[in-house]
């Protein structure tokens, strides 16, 4: 180990709300797919978060919370409410905290992408696609949405939470919104992208004025859909510029969708970052601390990021769950790279099916999974979701 080493990503930084992260490394939200089927933390969960913690990253932040049981993108999410189990949730946000981490919420709604066999899916405009079918929410619904994510977010303070992100990638609601592939509506919340936008402004002045001045939000944003006809990065570069307006403290970029048939960001070829290029665009219309997400496979690539002002914060998922110790042997200069694994015509879904387990092996502390485990991961993954459905749909009904 290299005691002496000094890396840009070593470097804390301070937040436009004052509050400080340790340093430039961040554990991205992924579905973690750990919670109990009722919408609340598992044992498991909090030890992984936990062991992310001590593993040396400055942020992580936890995928898919939700508000209210109506729109999950999985029946493993979180809900976080009056009715939650606030002891278990207290419990991961101090896991979280370990060794002066800060762990914050990722505020989802799926939107037409929620699960159907727990869900009634909705989105900005009704559709009936291969793999995909949705009602339009109403005017009423819109207009109710920024106080929910309002009072998920105050919560979240009240258990003890570091901070929140709201999240408006992905083909999730508020990424819905910006689309025009999703979004048809002809009011005020549709057309026009000034029309498209004004849902995530609406959400992020609402959880700024609900949780005050001093509290970390970020927002997560797409650089692009990668879908022809739908978000582009033109209009992404317009709403930083808008967001800048308003009182966020982390823009996290990333990319893609999970619409059905679409290709991930994180199954694309290539050896080095996905949207480097569009965050160098993006910082002349934001002075807005930015996090980018996807892509970074060593340690070089990471700090030149930070060095040449690309980024200031990198975020990564799919390494740490290859290495939940990365963070921590990059700050000392160790230039051990995660091994990914290498699967050989892996089904749609299979290779998030695979490090979805692969989560819990790390929370459970137990061996990792090989690629030839490929096919029993895929069947432990459905199996588990096919019996939280049950718990879900019982809790919930």
């Amino acid at each position: 180990m290299n005691q002496n080493h000094s890396s840009p990503l070593n470097q804390t930084l301070t937040l436009p709300c004052g509050s400080k992260l340790k340093n430039r490394i961040a554990k991205s939200a992924m579905s973690d797919s750990l919670g109990d089927g009722a919408g609340n933390p598992t044992d498991d969960q909090i030890n992984l978060y936990e062991r992310w913690a001590k593993g040396g990253l400055g942020l992580s932040i936890i995928g898919e919370v939700q508000a209210t049981p109506k729109y999950a993108e999985k029946p493993g999410n979180l809900i976080v409410g009056d009715d939650s189990d606030h002891y278990q949730l207290k419990q991961l946000a101090r896991a979280g905290a370990t060794d002066g981490a800060q762990l914050w919420l990722q505020l989802g709604h799926a939107g037409a992408m929620a699960d159907a066999p727990i869900s009634t899916p909705k989105g900005p405009s009704a559709l009936d696609l291969p793999g995909l079918a949705c009602g339009a929410l109403s005017l009423e619904e819109i207009i109710a949405l920024p106080s929910e994510f309002a009072r998920t977010a105050t919560i979240a303070k009240e258990l003890g939470f570091g901070g929140v992100e709201i999240h408006a990638a992905h083909g999730f609601l508020l990424n819905q919104f910006l689309s025009p592939l999703f979004n048809r509506r002809e009011d005020a919340y549709g057309g026009a992208l000034q029309n498209r936008m004004r849902l995530l402004l609406e959400v992020i002045n609402a959880v700024r004025n609900a949780v005050g001045p001093d509290f970390p939000i970020g927002v997560k944003l797409n650089a692009t859909d990668q879908l022809e006809g739908g978000f582009a990065e033109n209009e992404a570069l317009e709403v930083v510029a808008a967001v800048d307006q308003t009182a966020i403290d982390l823009i996290d970029i990333s990319g893609g969708t999970y619409f059905p048939g679409a290709k991930s960001s994180s199954d694309r070829a290539g050896s080095g970052p996905y949207f480097l290029d569009f965050a160098e665009q993006a910082r002349s219309k934001t002075s807005i601390p930015l996090m980018v997400t996807g892509g970074f496979k060593t340690l070089a690539q990471a700090e030149s990021a930070v060095a040449d002002g690309k980024a200031d914060i990198i975020g990564m998922a799919r390494a740490l769950v290859v290495d939940p110790e990365l963070p921590y042997n990059w700050l000392a200069g160790e230039r051990g790279e995660p091994q990914f694994p290498r699967f050989n015509n892996p089904p749609e879904g299979g290779v998030t099916a695979w490090f979805t387990m692969q989560i819990t092996q790390q929370a459970r502390g137990e061996a990792g999974l090989s690629p030839d485990d490929l096919a029993n991961a895929i069947e432990a993954y459905e199996d588990r979701d096919y019996a939280r459905r049950k718990i879900w749909n019982s809790t919930f009904s």
